[in-house]
């Protein structure tokens, strides 16, 4: 079974403002895009992937990231991060009846390939499934497989809320670089602990630059 990921990503300017304690507003936006780049390149990469769509409205991103190989589809609701990949994976289905669809966060630095396949393969065994994010209060991955709604309640804690939709929680085993989000500085420092992707090392640097 191969997954369409659907990747949400708001607009470079309003994106991580969490992280405003460790990165400035010049640092932010390249900080958010290099996240997402490093995410989509390495999700390209798993074996268990058929492809992936970002939806945004951002520009830059767009660019960027169908550069990498990524659809882009764009956030025509406008009305939040559960209405942009409800409107995506409809987007997807639409054009493939037989999709199955998984939800993945779009701030996944270090996310590795085999990893996620393992958690994509963990999925494929019910018809709903989540993965709880490294915190256990969110959630990184929401999967639907084939002719079921993806009924995505990310956002805050939102590992309750998908656990008490129906879906299923996950326990693949070790899959720290799907698991860790960057929202803090915290989060970010654990991110590079396990291993960014080059965009992100590269602009962690600049930020390691500055702080100096």
């Amino acid at each position: 079974m191969q997954w369409t990921l659907v990747v949400p990503l708001k607009p470079l300017e309003r994106a991580k403002s969490r992280l405003s304690d460790t990165a400035d507003d010049g640092l932010r936006p390249g900080l958010a895009l290099a996240f997402a780049q490093d995410t989509v390149a390495a999700a390209l990469d798993c074996d268990a992937v058929r492809d992936v769509v970002v939806v945004t409205d951002d520009a830059l991103a767009s660019r960027e990231l169908s550069a990498l190989g990524a659809g882009i589809v764009a956030d025509e609701p406008r009305d939040g991060l559960n209405a942009a990949l409800r409107h995506a994976a409809a987007v997807v289905v639409s054009s493939r009846r037989t999709a199955c669809v998984a939800a993945l966060n779009a701030d996944l630095p270090a996310l590795r390939p085999p990893e996620l396949a393992r958690v994509l393969d963990a999925a494929a065994e019910f018809p709903r499934a989540f993965l709880a994010d490294a915190a256990a209060l969110g959630t990184t991955l929401l999967a639907a497989g084939r002719g079921r709604e993806l009924r995505p309640f990310f956002g805050g804690a939102s590992r309750a809320r998908h656990r008490a939709s129906g879906a299923v929680e996950l326990h693949p085993g070790p899959v720290d670089s799907v698991r860790q989000d960057v929202d803090t500085g915290d989060d970010l420092r654990a991110a590079l602990a396990l291993g960014v992707g080059p965009r992100t090392a590269a602009v962690a640097a600049r930020l390691l630059t500055t702080e100096q």
